[in-house]
């Protein structure tokens, strides 16, 4: 079996079998428009509290919403030089794998999916789509993507999405995120969700002694003594890193989550669209 076969049997199973009854449509809330308030009743989703009207009124009140024709989902995939590289799989195997389960969840519950390739330019995009044969299409775009030597330009991706798509969309940004994007403006217009993919090697790497490394990104060589002191540095640099961009996410409200090559992908992904 091809690595898109497993890829692609393993998001199906995790999608049209333990999702079903647990979890009919993680996508579910964004696709609904605002209709009117009424007071809350046991088995209402506590999301729709209206808390200033609550306070108001001092007794619980729901927004009620109606339903739209479809959600827009848009699927963002940073493929920069850095995702070439994991332990357990390639990050980009894993994006590949975060492809196929949202692709099946989103055509699962009726909505239009579209899939874009980003990394230093825009690489792919394609239309909106219901049609299953597309998931199998856009994850063997990212499997045979060549990351190498290319940068990641989040800026790039951020106008482009801002300026192509204009109906207010679910927009999920999959990459390991060691630049720091601005989606403040985006996030205004949209709903937008970001995936950050990481091998926990490279956030804690072990003592290595003298080793020569080389920068997926640039392509050059790197060679020193990778010691206690300098994995130890290297690890607390990534920490700050990371507290940044959770910072920064949270400001713009960004939902976001990490997931790792030796993660469950359904199991996290099912978390992140649960607190939506």
């Amino acid at each position: 079996m091809s690595k898109l076969q497993k890829i692609l049997v393993r998001a199906r199973r995790q999608v049209f079998s333990e999702m079903v009854g647990n979890n009919p449509s993680i996508f579910q809330g964004e696709g609904y428009d605002f209709v009117e308030l009424r007071e809350y009743a046991p088995g209402d989703d506590i999301r729709h509290i209206d808390w200033n009207i609550t306070a108001k009124m001092q007794k619980p009140y729901i927004k009620v919403f109606k339903e739209e024709r479809e959600l827009n989902v848009i699927v963002a995939s940073m493929l920069n030089g850095s995702v070439y590289f994991g332990t357990k799989m390639l990050k980009q195997e894993l994006i590949a794998d975060i492809v196929a389960q949202i692709g099946y969840s989103v055509l699962k519950n009726g909505d239009l999916l579209s899939n874009y390739i980003f990394a230093d330019e825009m690489y792919h995009h394609d239309k909106p789509t219901k049609k299953l044969f597309s998931i199998q299409k856009s994850v063997q775009n990212v499997l045979d993507f060549d990351p190498i030597n290319k940068n990641a330009n989040y800026k790039l991706l951020n106008e482009t999405l801002f300026k192509r798509v204009r109906r207010k969309s679910l927009i999920l940004v999959i990459g390991d995120f060691f630049e720091i994007p601005d989606f403040k403006i985006l996030a205004r217009k949209h709903e937008v969700l970001a995936i950050i993919v990481r091998d926990k090697f490279e956030e804690k790497p072990p003592k290595m002694g003298f080793a020569s490394l080389m920068d997926p990104e640039t392509g050059m060589q790197l060679e020193g003594d990778f010691n206690s002191k300098s994995v130890n540095a290297y690890a607390d640099k990534v920490k700050a890193h990371d507290h940044k961009l959770y910072e920064t996410f949270r400001k713009d409200q960004v939902r976001f989550t990490k997931i790792y090559t030796d993660d469950v992908v359904g199991v996290k992904l099912r978390r992140l669209f649960e607190g939506r």
